[in-house]
């Protein structure tokens, strides 16, 4: 092990995946331990231990922790500092509330994850001003002065815009304002922000950090120490922590990390070349298309042609859409993304994104890609017969 405790030799991304975060090998106990069901500890004298109390740490979250951690190192140095939560929303919610207050300035995406609306909200009703741009162009450029915090999403969530984060970070940062970058769908395999500028990385593992559609889980990781107490000072204060067992789930599912963001990432590509060429299929997109609006842009600045899992298109009107949807047989009509199993959905059901009646988000699971295509083009077929 080196000083940092990463291993010296852990270069390759799926070694890092499989042994990210286990313990130093011990005789005759399990390679990687079972989860900790704790609520208290036994504790002596002053409460300066590790683990006091179960709303503030747990040997479980902080394996996992640490395994992050070293997934979202900058520049492959020292582990991230991470705190983990139990969503997505947990995570994003820290983040905002631990760093912004009554008069700040906050920057976010208007086409951003469905549910940044709850969130301005709420932040506008403590007195913040919200200030809100799209994520193609770099638009959220003309917004900065005088921010608090710029919230970043690349690729967008559903729509599959990039922005140039280096270029917005070192704005921000030239303002004086934070800067978080949702890596949600590309995960730490595909895109490292905190190497990139950012300041805190966040994401929901419920989704392909995971992948099997069973955890609920977010998390921040940052590259300053103080400001993840401040992120976990929140989280103490709000009781937002983690059950154990999803934890250790969670850290389970990270050693098929690699092998299954590369599988998705091809089958994605596949079925959108796929569907480039039938006539019902508009606005199609997915960043690894050689003439996505977003692809030269993310070929620059995510890793290793890992582009992401899902796949957004338009079919011409809500009736055919949900023939479709209807008329798969590998795919689960569900919503969520970066599971093993191939997921789609109608996305306007939600009335939370502003997107045709016809789009659908497809999430591409890991099934073999000739198989998914061709359910994929039956049902297709089969909707425009309907």
């Amino acid at each position: 092990m080196n000083d940092d405790g990463r291993m010296s030799d852990m270069t390759g991304d799926g070694t890092r995946v499989v042994r990210a975060g286990l313990p130093e090998h011990v005789p005759y106990e399990p390679t990687m331990p079972g989860p900790v069901f704790a609520a208290h500890f036994h504790l002596p004298g002053d409460p300066v231990g590790p683990y006091t109390y179960g709303r503030e740490g747990n040997p479980t979250w902080t394996r996992l922790e640490e395994a992050i951690g070293e997934l979202e190192a900058p520049g492959g140095g020292p582990p991230a500092d991470t705190v983990v939560f139990p969503s997505g929303m947990g995570a994003i919610s820290a983040v905002l509330m631990s760093q912004v207050r009554s008069g700040d300035v906050v920057v976010l995406p208007n086409d951003g994850y469905q549910a940044l609306p709850l969130i301005t909200e709420r932040l506008e009703a403590y007195g913040v001003e919200v200030r809100t741009a799209p994520t193609a162009g770099d638009a959220q450029l003309e917004l900065l002065d005088g921010a608090k915090l710029l919230w970043i999403e690349s690729p967008s969530n559903p729509g599959l815009d990039v922005c140039d984060i280096r270029r917005l970070a070192d704005a921000a940062h030239a303002v004086g304002a934070l800067v978080a970058v949702d890596n949600t769908l590309a995960t730490p395999l595909g895109q490292s922000p905190l190497s990139l500028g950012a300041d805190f990385s966040v994401a929901s593992g419920t989704k392909a950090l995971t992948g099997h559609g069973d955890v609920l889980l977010g998390y921040v990781s940052c590259r300053d120490s103080e400001l993840a107490d401040s992120v976990r000072k929140w989280r103490k204060t709000a009781g937002a922590i983690l059950g154990p067992m999803e934890a250790w789930l969670a850290h389970r599912s990270l050693s098929t990390l690699q092998l299954r963001v590369d599988r998705q990432s091809a089958n994605a590509l596949a079925l959108a070349e796929a569907l480039r060429d039938r006539p019902e299929v508009s606005g199609l997109r997915h960043p690894g298309l050689p003439d996505d609006p977003a692809h030269s842009l993310a070929a620059a600045q995510m890793r290793d042609g890992r582009f992401g899992c899902v796949v957004s298109f338009t079919l011409p009107d809500r009736a055919r859409a949900e023939h479709f949807l209807a008329a798969l047989r590998l795919v689960d009509e569900a919503t969520s993304f970066g599971g093993v199993r191939s997921a789609a959905e109608r996305r306007g059901r939600w009335g939370g994104d502003a997107v045709p009646e016809g789009f659908i988000r497809f999430s591409v699971g890991v099934e073999d890609a000739a198989d998914l295509v061709k359910d994929v083009l039956r049902a297709l077929d089969e909707a425009a017969a309907s």
